[in-house]
């Protein structure tokens, strides 16, 4: 079992590895060189992109309310949101407050020059956000809430929120789309030749079973965290490990560790 820093010498645990990375752009490029230091070969197919909203005068509308100082708090489910802020140059005042929903939306609130006032500190999801919602806002109610999301994405912060007792604005920021994979990559999925397929969200694991199912016994399905793990299973997705910390980098480091025991075993 591997464990600490990517070894420097001898075997490293991805070697004779093939593992998919299902996005592109500066995210699977990162994931990729993290693939190659582990000695594994990446395989980068991209398999959802980002498209804007269809409904853009209602997220206009939304931004200008926020950058007006209408709402007391905006929720930020995803670093694409955090592209949509950007692309809008929204400006946030410094009387609304900012909750993301995990690390990696916080870091790129940070990166986009905004910040972060509450990540929750165990379950990184919708769910764990509301769990905490009533201790880190010191029980006020109601509130003005803002929560930009995906078109595909489950209700479940915005009804959480309005069962809370707070006003609560939810806007579509995007729309998440499937991109078809090259044919050669359904073909070593199929054949095996693909020893391990990252998730990296519930919208990667849909387009994984229906480009890819069935996937075959010996390749390796790992999630990046609970949610996505959850999301996948419940489209009828195998699921082999979940990473415990939610990054990718934790998620790589997952999948060659486990790779080390299969070879130790």
């Amino acid at each position: 079992m591997v464990t600490g820093p990517i070894p420097t010498q001898g075997p490293k645990p991805l070697a004779g590895w093939r593992v998919l990375v299902p996005r592109g752009g500066p995210w699977g490029d990162s994931v990729a060189a993290d693939v190659r230091a582990y000695g594994g070969v990446p395989v980068v197919a991209p398999m959802i992109n980002f498209a804007p909203t269809s409904d853009e005068a209602s997220l206009v509308t939304a931004l200008n309310a926020l950058a007006a100082g209408g709402f007391d708090w905006l929720t930020v489910t995803s670093a694409t949101t955090v592209d949509v802020l950007s692309a809008h140059q929204a400006s946030i005042p410094p009387t609304t407050r900012i909750a993301a929903v995990g690390e990696s939306t916080a870091a790129a609130l940070l990166a986009a020059g905004y910040r972060a006032d509450f990540v929750p500190s165990d379950d990184n999801s919708a769910a764990g956000m509301l769990d905490a919602w009533p201790a880190i806002t010191q029980g006020i109610v109601p509130l003005r809430v803002l929560t930009l999301r995906s078109e595909i994405a489950k209700p479940t912060l915005t009804d959480g929120l309005t069962a809370l007792g707070h006003d609560v604005r939810s806007v579509v920021a995007y729309r998440t789309v499937g991109i078809p994979v090259p044919e050669k990559v359904v073909v070593d999925v199929a054949s095996g030749r693909i020893n391990a397929i990252l998730l990296t969200s519930g919208s990667v694991a849909e387009q994984v079973r229906q480009q890819l199912g069935p996937v075959p016994a010996q390749t390796l399905v790992a999630a990046i965290g609970p949610r996505t793990a959850r999301d996948a299973r419940d489209d009828g997705l195998r699921v082999d490990v979940v990473a415990a910390g939610r990054t990718a980098e934790s998620l790589v480091q997952t999948v060659a560790e486990l790779a080390a025991r299969r070879a130790g075993a």
